[in-house]
């Protein structure tokens, strides 16, 4: 996989802007079948940071009615990817 495929989009909600601005931490949805080091190799390739570390969150899709009947939203997958000390976030993640 290249990091295109890995790194779908930033994820922007309260708690990871809390985290960008306090402890240097992104937020991402990524690939269910990427693991750590690829999240790691693709998030330094595409932004040009260091990474400190990386946490992944498998996430089930959940189960929506459409009348009478059931469907599955799909599952997916959120990585919480700390930047080395000195490093910025990139910029268009804050304009977001």
């Amino acid at each position: 996989m290249n990091a295109n495929e890995i790194i779908r989009r930033p994820l922007v909600t309260e708690k990871s802007t809390l985290l960008r601005e306090g402890a240097n931490v992104i937020a991402f949805e990524v690939s269910p079948k990427a693991n750590k080091i690829q999240v790691k190799h693709a998030v330094e390739e595409l932004f040009k940071v260091k990474v400190a570390e990386v946490r992944i969150a498998n996430i089930q899709g959940k189960v929506k009615r459409m009348g009478r009947w059931a469907g599955k939203r799909r599952d997916w997958a959120k990585a919480y990817v700390r930047l080395k000390e000195g490093e910025k976030a990139p910029d268009f993640i804050e304009g977001v």
